[in-house]
């Protein structure tokens, strides 16, 4: 397809910066140069009759969209090459066009982003659990390639949200729902204040109608009194400037965004009347030894109020921002916020990471790329870091909100290094963060020079020194305090290496279970088993027992992976060996995969006879059983391999099994299944447990928990179960927690 100009008179209003871009495409000698206005026209025609029969739910052509991005993107200093893919982000997912021919015609660069963006339009973020995270984590490493793909994706959201009103009431939440918990906050954390505000005020708007309303019109009923106000603060600091010889280049007021104003009432429990600080002055000077100046002249003129000055100059915010902050008393006793910055700390609380590309002068470096010592994107690296450390997928999406939504704390090193941490940080945080052994080691804290307990939340400016020991080791009990999830793994990992034994022991004793102790030990150290634990990444197979044991594999995940090679150390020509038949009581796929709706007599062979499922081993469907002739109770059906029928007389013995699946059946009988499971202490972790079991359609009929001072929790709960592939399901999910240690069946749990 072409991507010639064809087309001069377009069905959209034209905004002035492309109506430029087209002047000057039409006189330029070189079309084909990628960084000038022909570049963004080529891509504004080619995605003009891509579109051409697409209208967005307002009714207007599709490309006023693209358009509107583009623009957007061009505000935030984007060169032609962001602009390009602002105008085609939606022409892989809305029409036939694909990323080779995108590459074909406006090059790999413009491929590139427009690729990234099409997959975070696929995200979905009120999705499931574990696809959830796995958007999180995708998202997060495009924007480790290409910060640029995420600033995009921005644009898109912003012009989104400013059309809203044409979806349906439902629709309209979900998107505003989504863009107050993930879009505002990766805004803020880019620095892109002008995205941030209006994001945050237009999901205000639809999640909050009525308090959004009525605040707006409280804003607009004091509005003259207040610029009255404020217009006599500004002379007077102007002409104090003027004398002090101090070069103002702007001093302004702003009014603070509606939703701002909204928290502020909610976290102090106020009501409009009395939020005073309704408006924020602002004096942007020349130089940064002029914005103290600036500091100690609005000082002298009004009287500063304690507690409200931050120097976020000597200590930048983790996106760049940088501006003093103080409160000061005004006319008739109402408080005043001023801001005082430099014109290029200005740009960077405008358009945060965007100011780097708009205002950049010299083409050396790359914008685009984070690295290593870049301290901008320390936050976006330690997302990318829990990816490896958290596998639990319910944890990493916390982890990424709160990292997302926290304000920083700032503390120092006792050689004076700024060290940010998350809000509540703690010193074993603090610890973990300059490096996993320090944390391992650490035995005590002195926080400004006095002796603290290690649990004390870090305020900013503390000055942390942590005090090692080389016979220290972490304790189970900093998981009910530290708030880092790098700590928090830390601490997990410790446990786990430090009580390598005990695990590898837990991991041969569940595998033997499974597969029964005849050629076991021949088994460990056959090539079939090396190759199972390679294919899990363990180095050998005590390795891979160690995981078991502390649940960083699941045992299905082992014993499936096991059949499979042993399977494949067969040769061709002759009938393949199984793994059952090397090892007795094995279930087979079948049996774990089928799903059983049991109508009318589940059992076969007992036809007409007293019977009962036998509590010591509690069998579900799927799972081999065998009947046993009791004196008062008829037969009792078992496992195959409880331990209570190793000793039975054979006549007492009955063959049975389940009866197959019927289709016509309603719902489907369950069985009680006792399990047991060890656990790392902390809050929360029942809660959790039952929720993953929920979100399955599982119920629980009992739940008991054991607990003792620095040793691992025992959680003994009843689950009712349709089959063993439903537990064997529930099993795999509860495995997934990095807190569980084991999990195993168990008999009946005491009343």
């Amino acid at each position: 397809m072409s991507a010639t100009v064809l087309t001069t008179t377009y069905n959209l209003d034209v905004p002035d910066w492309l109506q430029d871009c087209l002047s000057t495409a039409s006189t330029t000698s070189d079309p084909s140069t990628p960084d000038d206005a022909a570049l963004v026209v080529r891509a504004f025609e080619f995605a003009y009759q891509l579109h051409s029969e697409q209208y967005r739910a307002s009714g207007e052509p599709y490309i006023a969209h693209p358009v509107a991005v583009a623009g957007l993107l061009r505000d935030l200093g984007g060169n032609s090459t962001m602009m390009a893919a602002g105008l085609l982000h939606d022409v892989v997912e809305d029409t036939d066009v694909t990323p080779d021919e995108i590459e074909s015609i406006f090059g790999a660069e413009v491929r590139h982003l427009v690729e990234g963006v099409t997959k975070l339009s696929k995200f979905n973020f009120s999705s499931k659990t574990e696809r959830q995270a796995e958007n999180f984590r995708r998202m997060f490493l495009a924007m480790a390639k290409d910060i640029r793909v995420i600033v995009v994706k921005l644009a898109d959201r912003l012009h989104n949200m400013r059309t809203l009103e044409h979806l349906k009431p439902q629709k309209q939440r979900a998107i505003a729902q989504e863009t107050r918990e993930i879009f505002a906050p990766l805004a803020n954390r880019l620095g892109i204040g002008r995205f941030k505000w209006e994001l945050e005020d237009l999901s205000f708007k639809y999640l909050e109608p009525n308090a959004y309303r009525k605040i707006q019109e409280l804003v607009a009923e004091r509005r003259q009194d207040r610029e009255e106000r404020l217009t006599q603060v500004s002379q007077i600091l102007r002409g104090r400037l003027d004398e002090m010889g101090i070069r103002c280049v702007d001093l302004n007021s702003r009014p603070k965004h509606l939703y701002g104003i909204y928290q502020k009432m909610q976290r102090r429990n106020k009501e409009f009347h009395e939020i005073y600080d309704l408006a924020a002055m602002r004096i942007i000077v020349e130089t940064n030894e002029g914005c103290y100046r600036a500091l100690a002249v609005v000082h002298d003129a009004f009287r500063p109020i304690p507690g409200r000055f931050k120097d976020y100059i000597g200590l930048p915010k983790p996106n760049r921002y940088q501006s003093l902050h103080t409160g000061v008393i005004g006319f008739h006793g109402r408080p005043i916020e001023v801001q005082i910055r430099t014109l290029e700390m200005h740009r960077i609380a405008e358009y945060g990471i965007a100011a780097h590309w708009k205002y950049k002068e010299t083409g050396t470096s790359d914008p685009t790329q984070i690295g290593a010592d870049d301290d901008k994107f320390t936050w976006l690296r330690q997302l990318l870091e829990w990816q490896n450390d958290l596998k639990d997928a319910h944890e990493y999406i916390e982890s990424v909100k709160d990292n997302l939504f926290d304000d920083d704390v700032y503390v120092f090193t006792p050689d004076g290094d700024v060290i940010p941490l998350s809000r509540d940080a703690t010193p074993i945080d603090f610890a973990y963060r300059i490096h996993t052994e320090i944390g391992n080691h650490c035995a005590g804290v002195r926080i400004n020079g006095q002796w603290r307990v290690l649990d004390t939340p870090l305020k900013n400016g503390d000055i942390v020194e942590i005090i090692t020991q080389k016979n220290s080791h972490p304790s189970l009990d900093w998981l009910n305090f530290v708030v880092t999830p790098s700590a928090r793994n830390r601490i997990r990992q410790w446990y786990k290496r430090s009580h390598r034994d005990e695990n590898v022991a837990r991991g041969r004793d569940l595998l033997e279970k499974e597969l029964g102790k005849n050629g076991f030990e021949s088994l460990l150290k056959s090539e079939p088993m090396q190759s199972v634990a390679e294919r899990c990444n363990y180095q050998n197979a005590e390795d891979l027992l160690a995981a078991l044991g502390y649940g960083e594999v699941t045992l299905n995940l082992v014993v499936n992976r096991l059949r499979d090679a042993v399977k494949a150390t067969q040769p061709l020509e002759t009938e393949p060996v199984e793994i059952e038949d090397l090892l007795p009581s094995l279930p087979t796929a079948k049996e774990t995969s089928d799903q059983w709706t049991i109508k009318g007599e589940p059992i076969a062979g007992v036809e007409g006879l007293m019977h009962r499922i036998a509590g010591c081993c509690n069998p579900v469907p799927g799972e081999p059983i065998l009947g046993v002739v009791t004196r008062l109770r008829g037969i009792s059906i078992h496992r195959q391999g409880c331990p209570n029928v190793e000793n039975i007389e054979g006549d007492r013995l009955v063959p049975v099994n389940w009866n197959p699946t019927d289709q016509e059946s309603g719902r489907p009988q369950t069985y009680p299944v006792n399990i047991q499971i060890e656990v790392l202490d902390r809050v929360g972790v029942l809660k959790d447990i039952l929720s993953r079991l929920s979100d399955h359609h599982i119920n629980v009929r009992k739940a008991q928990v054991k607990t003792q001072d620095g040793k691992p929790a025992l959680i003994d709960l009843c689950i009712d179960i349709r089959d063993y592939g439903q537990l064997q399901q529930s099993f795999a999910q509860i495995k997934k927690m990095s807190d569980i240690l084991n999990l195993r069946r168990i008999s009946d749990i005491n009343e």
